[in-house]
């Protein structure tokens, strides 16, 4: 997929904000969230901490804005992935398709950016501000981009009659719990260990099979 940033370079003039997000994406992809400080992000663009403290009222609000960016980044590999090959005819088979590819880019991202991966889901502060249950997205902002993915697919299972109605409340946790499980089992558990091609043989295993689960 493409470069999560453009590189590293110095503040100019412009969006400030926006300059020190991108810092702080940069240092969670080096990383992970422990690597996201405001003092860092503002040395790495050339301004004073006093400058970035007119933008962020703190270490977590740093961190809550590139969550945001993380779980964008999220979204575009799940949508990359799903568009790298071409849709089928048949609406049902096409639908399958589509679950099964956004579960690849899932993972996919957590492999190829397992810091910025970690950070788009760190909790950052004690009392979280979205009322984000895992259940349904409470708005429509950006940050919630990969879950409204996941729920429009499911719902296109069931649109064309691959998943039974009564199968789908709450199929967004089966489905999510499933490739994110995996994704942490692959970056920090005994599957770290596995060589690439049975890494990928086993990602597909485990796709194919919560994907045959929801529509059967």
């Amino acid at each position: 997929m493409g470069a999560i940033t453009g590189g590293k370079s110095r503040y100019h003039h412009g969006d400030l904000r926006n300059a020190l997000i991108g810092a702080a994406v940069e240092l969670a992809a080096e990383g992970g969230p422990e690597r996201v400080i405001l003092r860092e992000a503002a040395r790495s663009v050339g301004v004073s901490p006093t400058a970035a403290y007119r933008h962020f009222s703190g270490q977590g609000d740093l961190l809550h804005a590139v969550k945001a960016r993380g779980q964008q980044a999220l979204a575009a590999s799940m949508t990359e992935t799903l568009h790298a090959r071409p849709r089928l005819d048949d609406p049902g088979e096409e639908a399958v398709r589509r679950a099964e590819a956004i579960g690849r880019g899932y993972i996919r991202f957590a492999i190829e950016h397992p810091g910025l991966f970690r950070t788009a889901f760190c909790r950052t502060t004690p009392e979280e501000p979205d009322a984000f249950t895992g259940l349904e997205a409470p708005d429509d902002r950006p940050e919630f981009a990969a879950f409204v993915e996941l729920s429009d697919t499911l719902d296109a299972l069931v649109a064309t009659g691959r998943m039974r109605p009564e199968n789908r409340p709450a199929a967004e946790v089966a489905a999510w719990s499933t490739v994110h499980g995996l994704s942490l089992l692959i970056l920090d558990g005994p599957l770290a260990r596995l060589p690439a091609d049975q890494r990928d043989a086993v990602v597909e295993r485990t796709i194919t099979t919560i994907v045959a689960g929801l529509v059967r």
